[in-house]
């Protein structure tokens, strides 16, 4: 029998507010120490915090229904403190469900323009085969960007930065340089299968590239933070990345010669991989759908 094509998974990732139904992840309690004055808190996603004398900065605000209890976080690290900036990594509603909270206390929210446009853009979802109504306003980030940036905040260097086509088609990293910490949101995907929006033009050639970047910004010693799960090593992220280079070098070839999702499964090009897969077929699925989107970058023999 041909395992499932969409599941409740690939649901989450169009950020249809489903995140009611995910736990939190298990190995956080309170606010972690990640470095001198830089913090992971659980809001049911990860959410990574910078508590400075100018205001807290956060990466990502969190699932919907989780923004106050954030804030409960925040006070138990330093009361009284306000959130001056926080960033999106992308648009998905269990990264950004806090974004009209953390703005209504006077926050700043940045992130990539695409970000904003997916927020902001009615969208097909093919898994549920319908459309998603654009997000409220009030959601939507105050500020983006299109490629690089850096800020100063304290005496903490924020580096940040978009990664093309990893995840979405609005992925960035945000770099706590002075600290050493590096938030990856779901370009790094340890706890759980790693996801290819491909209908935004998210694809497994994009993803490679956007770790190999995050792997090169990177040392030995940099806390690498993804959506969900630990944080990671640089090694680790490399071994994750080296998976995905992989599994392209197994499929480029088969697309071109007109393979379908099917052919690929059988033929086991998802099998023997250093890392196991929860739902191998479904991201084989949209590794062959982002695949064809990109046809122009795979060879001149397309067909």
């Amino acid at each position: 029998m041909k395992p499932r094509m969409r599941t409740r998974r690939q649901f989450l990732k169009a950020g249809l507010g489903l995140c009611g139904l995910m736990p939190a992840v298990a190995w956080a309690q309170g606010p972690r120490s990640l470095a001198r004055g830089v913090y992971l808190v659980d809001a049911g996603t990860n959410v990574v915090v910078l508590d400075t004398d100018d205001g807290f900065v956060l990466v990502d605000t969190g699932s919907p229904g989780t923004a106050e209890a954030l804030l409960v976080e925040l006070a138990a690290i330093a009361p009284g403190r306000d959130v001056s900036t926080a960033f999106n990594t992308h648009y998905h509603l269990e990264n950004t469900g806090g974004n009209a909270r953390m703005t209504r206390a006077g926050a700043r929210v940045l992130a990539h323009e695409n970000t904003r446009i997916w927020m902001a853009t009615d969208v097909w979802v093919p898994a549920e085969d319908r459309y998603r109504e654009a997000r409220p306003g009030a959601d939507h980030p105050t500020e983006t960007f299109y490629t690089d940036g850096s800020m100063t905040v304290g005496s903490e260097r924020i580096d940040y930065g978009y990664l093309i086509e990893a995840h979405t088609s609005g992925d960035i990293f945000v770099f706590f340089r002075d600290s050493n910490v590096l938030v990856a949101g779901d370009v790094a995907s340890p706890a759980r299968d790693p996801q290819l929006d491909y209908f935004t033009g998210a694809w497994i050639g994009g993803r490679g590239d956007a770790m190999t970047r995050l792997v090169e910004m990177s040392d030995s010693q940099t806390v690498i933070v993804p959506t969900f799960g630990p944080p990671v090593s640089r090694a680790e992220l490399e071994a994750e990345r080296d998976v995905i280079e992989q599994i392209y070098e197994r499929t480029v070839d088969r697309v071109r010669q007109g393979e379908t999702v099917d052919d690929m499964f059988a033929a086991g090009v998802m099998d023997g991989l250093s890392r196991t897969w929860d739902e191998p077929y479904a991201f084989l699925y949209d590794v062959h759908k982002g695949l064809w989107a990109h046809h122009n970058k795979l060879a001149p023999n397309v067909v």
